[in-house]
C-alpha cells in the first residue's frame, strides 16, 4: 500500500465550516497531523477510506472533522433511534473519548450526539437516541442489545466508521461487527481504521469498502526516536520497593502504570496506598462510573497515578503525560508500542520506565526485536536481581514479620489465660 502524502497546511486552509474552525481555534488546533492532512481532503470528497494508523496519530479528528462538516452542510430532520452517523469502537473508554471529541469539535453546531456502551444502565442511553440523534458512538455488544429491542435502527446511517478494527478482532467482537454491518444501508460512506492488517481485517475491508482512498501513516517520530526508554531488571517481589524509589528519584508528578491483570491492578493500588501515593485502577471489573471518574480525575491532574490493563487503557489520551511505567511487561510486543505511545505525543518528550523480572525476559527480547533496538538497562539501583535486605530476601522478611506477630499474639494469649486461671483459683 502506498502512503498518500499531502502538503501540511493549516486547518483554516481546508474546506471546513467556520463553526468547526472556531471550535478548533478554541482548543488550540492549528496545524493538522500527517494523518489529518492525508485523510481530511479525501473524506471531504465523500470517498470510502482504509486508514492504517497506530495510536497517537490524531485519527479521531481525521475522521471527525469531515463528518461534522458533512452534517453541517446537509441538514435533515432527526428521527428517533435512527442515527445518521455510526462510529464503532472496541472499548468504553475509546467510545467516550470519540464522543467527547465530536462534542468539542462540534461545539458551535446544533447537533445531537450519543454514546452507547455496556457496564452501565441502558436507560439513559436509550433516552439519548429515542429523541433523534445525528452521531452515535458505540461498542458492538450494547449496540446489538439495543438493536434487538428496536431501540436503535441503522437504516438511516449515511456514514459508518469502524475504528481500531484489529483490536475488535483481538477482543472477539468480529462476529458482532459483521452482524451490525448487515443492518446498514448499502448506500453509505464507510471508513475503516486499523493499526495492523491481519487477513480477516483485509477481507472485511475488501467487502465493505468501495474504491477507497488508502492512507498509511505512522507518527512523525517513532517511539524509539521520541521516547526515552529505560528498563530495570528486578525480582518480582522487589518491584513495589523499586517503584516507590523511582517515583521519588525522578520526582514523577503523574504516570500511567501498566499491569498484566485486573487483580494485579487492584493489588498495586493497595501498594501505592502503603507509600502514601494516590492511585486508582481501571479495568473491566470496575463499574463504568468508577472508571469514568478515575479517568476524568487523571486527565484533570487530580489523580497522580492511574493503573490500567492493556484493554482498559485503549483510548486513554492525556495531554502532557510525562511518564509511562510498565510494572509488568506485556505478553505481546506490539502492546508495548501502544503503551509507551501514551506519552511523548505531539512535540512533547516522554519517558517509559519498564520493570523486567526473570520470567519476563522472553517478553523483553520480543519487544526489542519489534522496536528494532535494545532498551537501555539501568543497572545501578538499590534492588538488583537477588537483592536481600540484611541477609534476607523481602519474602523472607515478610515471613519473619508474620512469625513475630504470631509469636507476640501467642504470648499475649498465654498471659491472659494465666491471669484468668489465677482469678479462678482466688
Amino acid at each position: 500500500m502506498n502512503e498518500k502524502r499531502h502538503a501540511v497546511v493549516k486547518f483554516d486552509q481546508m474546506d471546513l465550516e467556520e463553526s468547526i474552525l472556531k471550535a478548533l481555534g478554541e482548543i488550540g488546533y492549528e496545524i493538522p497531523t500527517p494523518i489529518q492532512s492525508a485523510v481530511i481532503p479525501e473524506l471531504l470528497q465523500g470517498k470510502d477510506l482504509l486508514g492504517i494508523a497506530k495510536t497517537g496519530t490524531g485519527k479521531t479528528a481525521a475522521f471527525g472533522l469531515p463528518i461534522l462538516n458533512y452534517l453541517a452542510k446537509i441538514e435533515v430532520k432527526k428521527r428517533g433511534g435512527r442515527p445518521r452517523v455510526l462510529v464503532l469502537a472496541p472499548t468504553r473508554e475509546l467510545a467516550s473519548q470519540i464522543h467527547d471529541s465530536f462534542k468539542s469539535y462540534g461545539k458551535f453546531m446544533k447537533l445531537k450526539t450519543s454514546v452507547i456502551f455496556g457496564g452501565v444502565s441502558a436507560k439513559s442511553q436509550v433516552r439519548s437516541v429515542e429523541k433523534g440523534v445525528d452521531i452515535c458512538v458505540a461498542t458492538p455488544g450494547r449496540l446489538l442489545d439495543l438493536m434487538s429491542h428496536g431501540q436503535v435502527v441503522l437504516d438511516q446511517v449515511e456514514i459508518f466508521v469502524l475504528d481500531e478494527a484489529d483490536r475488535m478482532l483481538d477482543m472477539g467482537f468480529f462476529n458482532d461487527v459483521e452482524k451490525i454491518i448487515t443492518e446498514l444501508p448499502k448506500d453509505r460512506q464507510t471508513l475503516l481504521f486499523s493499526a495492523t492488517m491481519p487477513n480477516d481485517i483485509e477481507s472485511l475491508s475488501n467487502s465493505i469498502l468501495i474504491d477507497p482512498a488508502k492512507v498509511e501513516v505512522t507518527p512523525e517520530s517513532t517511539p524509539v526516536e521520541k521516547i526515552k526508554q529505560i528498563i530495570y531488571m528486578v525480582d518480582r517481589i522487589n518491584k513495589p520497593h523499586l517503584l516507590n524509589y523511582l517515583v521519588k528519584k525522578y520526582r514523577i508528578k503523574q504516570a500511567l502504570v501498566f499491569v498484566k491483570t485486573k487483580r494485579g491492578a487492584d493489588r498495586l493500588v493497595k501498594i501505592f496506598s502503603r507509600y502514601n501515593l494516590e492511585a486508582m485502577a481501571i479495568h473491566g471489573n470496575k463499574s463504568q462510573g468508577a472508571r469514568g471518574r478515575a479517568l476524568k480525575d487523571f486527565k484533570l491532574g487530580k489523580l497522580r497515578f492511574l493503573i490500567a490493563t492493556d484493554i482498559a487503557s485503549r483510548g486513554i489520551d492525556v495531554k502532557g503525560l510525562s511518564h509511562i511505567i510498565n510494572y509488568n511487561l506485556p505478553l505481546e510486543a506490539e502492546a508495548y508500542v501502544h503503551r509507551i505511545g501514551r506519552t511523548g505525543r505531539a512535540d512533547e518528550l516522554g519517558t517509559a520506565i519498564s520493570f523486567c523480572d526473570e520470567l519476563e525476559k522472553s517478553y523483553l527480547k520480543a519487544i526489542e526485536k519489534c522496536i528494532k533496538m535494545k532498551i537501555k538497562e539501568v543497572k545501578n539501583h538499590p534492588f538488583p536481581p537477588g537483592y536481600k535486605q540484611d541477609g534476607q530476601s523481602i519474602n523472607e522478611i515478610k515471613i519473619s514479620k508474620k512469625r513475630k506477630i504470631s509469636n507476640q499474639a501467642s504470648r499475649k494469649t498465654r498471659s491472659r489465660n494465666k491471669k484468668n486461671n489465677t482469678r479462678k483459683k482466688s
